[in-house]
């Protein structure tokens, strides 16, 4: 009778053992944008471009709002250029799982929440990437959407995520651009104001 009591406590505490984390780079660095979840993150633009000219120098927030296990959204908001002179909130980086990998869309709204001509743009991973970086290349429908709106010089977009021990990065890469935009795990600070439509 003891064996069995013994036996069965036994089999109990393998049950509630923990889950090993994977070995998956892609779900480790879904993981640990997961894991702070609800945090917004002051940050700057770390890239010198002319195209550019109007976010240097200003306060940029990134709040990982809301979180599924398949869907992570992340406003970027960029003060002084909303359309009273306050947070400019018309950008949402939406993170999600695919059956092959991670996708990248960039949700674009106007100021009263209608979505802008040029929305849901991004790609997929076309590789594992690794735990701290995620490479997103220009997808097919963000290709024709690009042509469509006279922005033929965005279809061979890379955009890139970076999560590390010491914060967050965004990028944009093509030929001649580069845009870049860091985020510190050490700058905790309260998300703006959502926007009219929730972000």
């Amino acid at each position: 009778m003891r064996v069995a009591a013994l036996l069965l406590a036994a089999s109990a505490l393998t049950g509630c053992a923990a889950t090993p984390a994977s070995t998956d780079p892609q779900d480790q660095f879904f993981a640990a944008l997961t894991a702070r979840c609800g945090q917004a993150y002051a940050g700057k633009i770390e890239t010198n471009e002319a195209a550019d000219a109007d976010m240097q120098g200003k306060a940029m927030v990134m709040h990982i709002r809301r979180c599924t296990p398949d869907r992570i959204e992340i406003p970027f908001h960029i003060a002084g250029l909303g359309p009273d002179g306050g947070w400019d909130r018309s950008r949402t980086w939406i993170v999600s799982r695919t059956g092959n990998g991670l996708r990248l869309k960039h949700d674009h709204r106007h100021a009263d929440g209608s979505k802008d001509e040029v929305t849901m743009y991004g790609g997929d991973t076309a590789t594992p990437g690794t735990a701290s970086r995620q490479e997103f290349p220009v997808d097919a429908e963000s290709i024709a959407m690009f042509e469509a709106t006279g922005r033929s010089v965005s279809t061979t977009n890379i955009w890139a995520m970076e999560t590390t021990p010491l914060g967050f990065a965004y990028e944009l890469k093509r030929a001649n651009r580069h845009f870049r935009v860091g985020f510190s795990w050490d700058r905790p600070v309260s998300p703006p104001p959502p926007a009219p439509w929730g972000w």
